[in-house]
């Protein structure tokens, strides 16, 4: 059988690589969420790229010739 002082020590060491990899792991996770926020900020700051703004002209395409089929117009 192990010693009280063993079995205090253990614990005590698993507890604090506990705290250390659940420290690291919330430091991560914030640094994460920082570094999501700026992307997203910068991609309201900066004009679409090219190749947005073509799938933006494809799509009110598409919706001017769905408009028409639906009133009827021939294209």
């Amino acid at each position: 059988m192990l010693a009280a002082e063993t079995v205090l020590i253990l614990g005590l060491t698993a507890i604090i690589g506990l705290a250390i990899i659940a420290g690291f792991a919330a430091w991560g996770w914030a640094s994460w969420l920082r570094l999501r926020r700026d992307e997203l900020g910068l991609a309201g700051n900066r004009a679409p790229a090219i190749g947005q703004r073509i799938d933006l002209a494809d799509l009110k395409e598409r919706i001017r010739k769905l408009e028409a089929i639906a009133a009827g117009v021939e294209i």
